[in-house]
């Protein structure tokens, strides 16, 4: 009967100290926000085009107001938008595009819109013989847009 009891006080004061030994840690005070990096400025955009007769592919940076000959295309890039990093990557840029051919005294309108990086098809440039694409958004010193 003795030992029946010197077991119970044990089983209780292992019970009552169990609870104080498992008591949760206060949780150390969070570190101060940091504000994250400036995006980078967005000058235009990264494209990429293709003179299909002599299967010439040619990257160039179009900044934004400014037009970019390819051929007998004028490009021109008014906005270009790119994802967050925790986003699915895609870049998207407003492109117009003109041809200006030789002898003709007005340029012929062929696109104005939105075209995007990760589905060239579904916004494109119709011509038989250019295709043109958004490869990327650039930055005032000349590099790819890095979201942050």
């Amino acid at each position: 009967m003795m030992a029946r009891k010197i077991v119970l006080a044990l089983a209780l004061a292992l019970i009552l100290a169990v609870p104080a030994a498992a008591a949760p840690k206060p949780k150390p005070a969070p570190a101060p926000d940091v504000p994250p990096p400036p995006p980078a400025i967005v000058t235009g955009a990264e494209l990429q085009a293709l003179d299909k007769v002599s299967a010439r592919v040619t990257k160039f940076a179009v900044p934004f107001g400014q037009a970019v000959k390819f051929g007998t295309l004028m490009i021109t890039v008014t906005d270009c938008r790119k994802n967050p990093p925790e986003e699915q990557t895609e870049s998207a840029a407003f492109v117009d595009i003109q041809e200006q051919r030789p002898g003709a005294s007005v340029a012929q309108k062929l696109f104005h819109g939105w075209m995007f990086a990760s589905s060239p098809a579904l916004s494109a440039l119709e011509h038989p013989v250019y295709d043109v694409w958004v490869l990327d958004c650039s930055t005032a010193s000349g590099s790819p847009v890095k979201p942050g």
